[in-house]
């Protein structure tokens, strides 16, 4: 019988990777808690929970803005900079996935999924299309692209409900309904 997906981790305490420190707290509703006076991060504005006075909130362009911008999506992230400590929280429950990518590493994500990353992850998008996409997004859906090009990083994901992970064998397929999936 093949292996069944394993439950994520739902808790991480004093996490250091790609110039942060971080913490992931609450089984319902997560917090993702990042110490940024090392290394900035950007993250989608709506999910700010708190942050110290020391830290500084911007925008941060994202690359291909035409390319974005025709496609209805975000051009601007927010960025925290600065001393201190920042923390994130969506408005439902679900688990939070930090993502260790190394220089030059590549992850592809599921559309609404992106909770943050840090400041040396480059962030892209391209659409997919096709008629079995647009039965599920009227014109299709849209994958997102994180690459380590700045060096070591890391992106947090939410997943709403419980996340799993599988590691398929060599010549192992599964099939994945489009929303269960990071």
């Amino acid at each position: 019988m093949p292996s069944l997906p394993e439950l994520m981790p739902t808790q991480v305490s004093d996490e250091t990777f790609g110039g942060v420190t971080y913490h992931i707290a609450g089984e319902l509703v997560p917090v993702l808690s990042v110490d940024v006076t090392q290394m900035p991060v950007y993250f989608e504005h709506h999910i700010l929970l708190w942050k110290n006075s020391t830290i500084t909130i911007g925008l941060k362009s994202l690359k291909g803005a035409l390319k974005r911008m025709m496609a209805g999506m975000q051009i601007f992230v927010t960025e925290a900079s600065g001393a201190g400590i920042i923390a994130f929280s969506r408005d439902g429950p679900g688990h939070i996935v930090p993502i260790h990518l190394r220089r030059g590493e590549e992850i592809q994500v599921r559309e609404h999924q992106f909770l943050a990353a840090t400041g040396n992850v480059d962030y892209t998008f391209e659409r997919v299309r096709g008629l079995a996409t647009m039965l599920f997004g009227q014109s299709g859906f849209f994958i997102d692209r994180f690459r380590g090009d700045g060096g070591d990083g890391i992106v947090w994901l939410h997943g709403y409900g419980n996340v799993f992970e599988k590691t398929l064998a060599a010549g192992e397929t599964i099939d994945i309904e489009p929303g269960g999936w990071l």
